[in-house]
């Protein structure tokens, strides 16, 4: 097996001018985002870019720069509505990240980002490729990327043949990143550099049918020289999913639904949702007996109806919800975390995005 450790030297000028070139004529121009020097809408993309695909982040990124046209506005905002704006983005830890840093950076910089990588990766939700990517594109500095999709161009490109999440790979593609830098310098090209790899990985390096003969590096490619596209970069060995179940209750009542604000912590940190019962409680012949009495902690209950199951799947685990909608003849003194919401506006709830659709349906006019 060919390691990391044994390609020896790793410059080679002719690459980075290869992907500059490259991108300057065929890459991407006109994505919101680009043509700035603003470290806050960079930051901004960066951090929505994370794990999530350009389409989707389009419409949320104009929506949150109208809501939060600045840093400082962002900062001073309630923590509510930075997850309203957020909601349905998913990975919602970006946005507590995102919020808890605009408040650091107007504390410790002045509302000014750092230049420096360094002290960039030491903010919350940034890691060392994305302060790398911020830097170099807000203020030119010559700095390393290796995201994924960074990953995948160079596991093909020099025929990495083992699983880029195994920390010394890993340490190895870093060391091959940041020899492949464009040299120091007025011209050296890093924006234009950094956005290629970017460019190569979401336009033409694709998972699956990647456009190889589009490619600036197809004559240097190993993957594409050993017909080995499809098998790099190794995949993680798979792993059984896991299975899990919730039940939630819908409880309605006057126009009105029944939330609860979830801790900041875990999975939905800091989103409202609906009020949740063990799903193993409530499964079954029984299910709907065994909900009546959770219910009865709201008010006295008039009639329970199960509705049709919800599958979520998170990074880790698939996430069974059986919801159960729940009438209330008299409401019951409620405090924190639970409050109610008026169905008229349930699309203004920073609601994770399967409860979201959930109530947006319920609260369709035919039905009330």
């Amino acid at each position: 097996m060919k390691r990391l450790t044994e390609f020896g030297q790793l410059e080679d000028p002719s690459f980075s001018a290869a992907v500059i070139n490259w991108q300057k004529s065929h890459g991407r121009h006109a994505l919101p985002w680009q043509n700035t020097r603003d470290a806050y809408r960079i930051w901004l993309s960066e951090i929505m870019l994370q794990q999530t695909q350009v389409a989707a982040v389009l419409a949320y990124y104009a929506r949150f720069l109208e809501r939060f046209p600045t840093l400082h506005d962002l900062a001073r905002a309630p923590s509510e509505d930075v997850m309203a704006q957020w909601s349905g983005l998913g990975y919602y830890t970006r946005a507590r990240n995102l919020h808890a840093c605009a408040r650091r950076v107007v504390d410790e910089y002045g509302g000014v980002f750092p230049s420096d990588p360094a002290l960039l990766a030491d903010l919350p939700g940034i890691g060392r490729s994305t302060a790398a990517a911020i830097s170099a594109f807000s203020s030119g500095t010559r700095a390393a990327i290796l995201d994924g999709n960074v990953k995948r161009v160079f596991a093909r490109v020099f025929g990495i043949d083992e699983f880029p999440g195994v920390k010394a790979v890993e340490d190895g593609l870093w060391r091959r990143a940041e020899a492949l830098l464009p040299a120091d310098g007025i011209e050296s090209g890093i924006e234009s550099y950094t956005q290629g790899l970017m460019d190569l990985g979401a336009t033409l390096c694709t998972r699956s049918k990647p456009d190889c003969p589009r490619c600036p590096l197809q004559e240097r490619c190993v993957a594409r020289a050993t017909g080995r596209t499809a098998e790099l970069p190794v995949r993680k060995p798979k792993k059984t999913i896991p299975e899990k179940q919730a039940a939630v209750l819908v409880v309605i009542e006057g126009g009105q639904v029944l939330l609860e604000q979830r801790a900041q912590s875990g999975i939905w940190g800091g989103l409202m949702s609906l009020p949740e019962a063990d799903g193993h409680a409530v499964r079954g012949a029984l299910a709907i007996d065994a909900v009546a009495p959770l219910a009865g902690a709201f008010g006295e209950v008039e009639e329970v109806s199960a509705l049709l199951p919800l599958v979520h799947v998170f990074t880790h685990y698939r996430l069974h919800i059986a919801p159960f909608q729940v009438s209330l003849s008299r409401r019951a003194p409620l405090a924190a975390p639970y409050l109610w919401w008026d169905l008229a506006r349930i699309d203004s709830a920073p609601l994770p995005a399967p409860v979201k659709k959930l109530l947006l349906d319920l609260s369709a006019p035919s039905l009330f």
